[in-house]
């Protein structure tokens, strides 16, 4: 399995989001600039993110983006099926007839155990985790 650059850049901005002061509201091209995003891309990314309920989209002059729920609350899971959709390792995970062998097929059990793993960890790491790790590593530049 391999993330697209939108989950990447939509954990990255998320990143740069939960390093903020509580209720801060910032510009898509301040979180493109820090992250090293283009902005573009990351404005389509954001309208996912903000339907999904991790920010909230701010209209007007002082117009941005706002965590939509603590950092804590947000987690790695969270961004990527905001901008993915569900995760699923193999068609036949979907739940659907996609194969004939489905019923006893020794290779989707295993995936499945698998992807079950997978999603349990992404659960785990949240997005303050990763801001303190972040600042770490810029504090350190």
């Amino acid at each position: 399995m391999k993330l697209t650059r939108a989950s990447d850049y939509a954990i990255r901005g998320v990143v740069y989001m939960s390093m903020q002061p509580e209720g801060s509201i910032v510009v898509i091209p301040e979180v493109a600039r820090e992250m090293d995003v283009p902005v573009g891309f990351l404005a389509r990314i954001f309208q996912s993110l903000s339907r999904a309920g991790i920010v909230i989209s701010h209209r007007g002059k002082k117009g941005g983006y706002s965590m939509a729920r603590g950092p804590v609350d947000v987690t790695l899971c969270d961004v990527i099926e905001a901008v993915e959709g569900d995760i699923r390792l193999n068609l036949c995970l979907d739940g659907y007839n996609a194969c004939d062998r489905m019923g006893f097929c020794a290779i989707r059990k295993e995936l499945a155990v698998v992807q079950e793993d997978l999603i349990k960890s992404l659960q785990k790491t949240n997005f303050a985790e990763l801001a303190v790790q972040e600042q770490k590593h810029r504090d350190s530049l």
